[in-house]
This record gives C-alpha cells, structure tokens and sequence, in this order.
C-alpha cells in the first residue's frame, strides 16, 4: 500500500507539461470520474440493462400468465369435482332416503304378513276347537242315545208281555192311519 501512494506523491511532483495534467484535489476530482463512469456505463449499458430487464418482463408476464391458465384450468377441476362431489351426495341420500322407506316398507309388510298368519292361525284354532267340540258332542249324544235305547230296549223287554206288546201296536197303527187321513 505504501508503494502506491508513494507512486501517487511522485506523481504530485511531476512539472505540468502543457495542458494536460493531473489534478491531485481528490474532492474535485470524483465527482467528474464518476460521472464520466456513470455516462459510459449508462451510453453502452443502455441496451445491455435493457433487453436484460425487457427479458426479466416477459419471463415474468409469462409465469404469471402460464400461473393464471394453471389457476383457471384448477379452479375448473375444482368446480367439476365439487358438481361430482354433489351429485353422489345427492345420489347417497337419496340411496339412503330409498333404503330407510325400503326398509320401513318392509317391515310394514312382514308386521302385516304376521298378523295374517297370527289370525289363520287362531281361526285354525278355532276351527279345530269347534270341530273337536262338535266331535265330542256327537260322540256323547251317541253314547247317551246308546244307553238310553239300550235302557228303554231293556225295559221295554222287562215290562211288555205280548198282550201289551200286541195293544201298543195297534195303537201306533191306529196313530199312523189317522195322520194318513189327515195328509189326504
């Protein structure tokens, strides 16, 4: 570091030949180097900077464009999805709503097909009650009609003798004629 300014201070000495010369006044000096940097750098860099930044532009109106149709085409899928999602929604109720009336339905009709049997049933039921009743009725007015010809049989061949035998049917006969004159 030493040997550059020690370059500059020799510079410092040199006799001005001319015109031309260093000027050694740092303060007045930068201002104007930096200005004739900054004049280059903005006359050839123009173009350079430009089309770089042109360039940045487009890259990014393009994301953004290629971001938006990605964006649309999205919220497209979404709004497909969401009209499916809806539509088997309604499908699943009304499945549901289908199956609970199916199923009350069918318990209505095995409820009523029950009590049709439960009512077949108990008219068989009855039914049979009677028949055994009536059956049982018939056997004991044969028993009894039995026993009681049977008694009055027996009776009858205990007190009759022929001579009452013999009236008694003369009787009879005699009833039978009377109702055929009648009858005439």
């Amino acid at each position: 570091m030493k040997n550059v300014t020690d370059s500059l201070v020799s510079l410092v000495h040199w006799p001005f030949a001319g015109s031309f010369g260093f000027n050694t006044d740092i303060l007045a000096t930068n201002p104007i180097n930096l200005s004739v940097v900054l004049g280059v750098l903005i006359f050839f860099g123009k173009g350079v900077l430009s089309d770089l930044l042109d360039n940045r532009k487009l890259r990014i109106l393009n994301t953004i464009r290629n971001s938006e149709e990605l964006q649309v085409g999205a919220i497209e899928r979404l709004e497909k999805a969401r009209a499916r999602l809806r539509k088997v929604e309604m499908e699943a109720d009304q499945f549901r709503v289908n199956g609970y009336s199916e199923i009350g339905q069918e318990k209505l009709n095995l409820i009523n097909s029950t009590y049709k049997t439960l009512e077949q049933l108990e008219n068989y039921k009855n039914e049979t009650i009677h028949f055994e009743q009536q059956r049982a009725i018939n056997q004991v007015r044969q028993r009894v009609f039995q026993q009681a010809l049977q008694g009055a049989l027996g009776t009858l061949n205990n007190c009759l003798n022929k001579e009452l035998h013999l009236r008694t049917i003369s009787a009879n006969i005699g009833m039978f004629g009377a109702m055929k004159e009648i009858t005439d």
